[in-house]
C-alpha cells in the first residue's frame, strides 16, 4: 500500500511538471510569435499573440512589457501604462524600474506631467544610475513648470552621462558644471 502511495504521488508530480512545462511552453511560443510580429512592425498581431501569452500565464512581466511597448507606439497610452503597471507588480526589481521608467514616458507621452513625476521618482530610488529617468523626469518638471527641478535633473542626468540633457545645459548654462545649482540662473521659457 505504502509502495502504491509513493508511486501515484510520484507520478502526480511528475503530471504536475509536465503540465506546467507544457504551459509555459505555450505562453512562451506565443510572447515569440508577438515578439516576431513586433519586429516587423505589425503592432497589431503583436499585441494579440502578447495577449494570448498573457492569457496562458498572466504573471508574465515580459509579455506585459512587450505589449506596453506596442500600445504605446500605437499611441494609445492608457493601456500602454495599465500594463506597465502589471510590470511593476508582476516583475523582479529590474522590471518594475523599468516599468515604472516606462510608465513615466508614456504618462508623459499622455501630457499627465504630474502623474509621470513619482513614477520617475521611484525609479530613481530603485536605479540611482538611470541617468534616462532623471532627463525626463527634468522634462515633467519644466511641463509642470519647475525649472529649478528642471534644471537639477538635467544636472544629475547630464552627471551620469545622458548626452541630451549635456547639450540643453550647454545651450542654456554654459558654465553649468562650476556653477552650484542653488545660485543658478532660471532659464528663459
Amino acid at each position: 500500500m505504502k509502495r502504491l502511495f509513493t508511486l501515484s504521488a510520484c507520478i502526480q508530480i511528475i503530471l504536475l511538471f509536465l503540465v506546467a512545462t507544457a504551459f509555459a511552453d505555450g505562453s512562451n511560443a506565443a510572447f515569440n510569435m508577438g515578439y516576431e510580429s513586433h519586429l516587423r512592425g505589425d503592432l497589431k498581431n503583436a499585441v494579440k499573440h502578447y495577449s494570448s501569452a498573457i492569457e496562458k500565464n498572466p504573471a508574465f512581466a515580459m509579455a506585459y512589457q512587450m505589449r506596453a511597448a506596442a500600445w504605446q507606439q500605437m499611441k494609445r497610452y492608457d493601456l500602454a501604462i495599465n500594463d506597465y503597471s502589471m510590470v511593476i507588480s508582476f516583475g523582479e526589481p529590474y522590471f518594475q524600474s523599468v516599468g515604472y521608467f516606462n510608465r513615466g514616458v508614456a504618462k508623459n507621452m499622455a501630457g499627465d506631467y504630474y502623474g509621470a513625476i513619482p513614477d520617475f521618482t521611484q525609479t530613481i530610488t530603485l536605479d540611482k544610475r538611470m541617468s534616462a529617468a532623471f532627463f525626463h523626469r527634468g522634462i515633467a518638471k519644466k511641463k509642470t513648470g519647475d525649472t529649478f527641478g528642471q534644471l537639477q535633473d538635467f544636472r544629475e542626468a547630464a552627471r551620469l552621462g545622458d548626452t541630451n540633457a549635456e547639450r540643453w545645459l550647454n545651450l542654456n548654462y554654459p558654465g553649468w558644471k562650476e556653477m552650484s545649482v542653488s545660485s543658478a540662473p532660471l532659464p528663459m521659457p
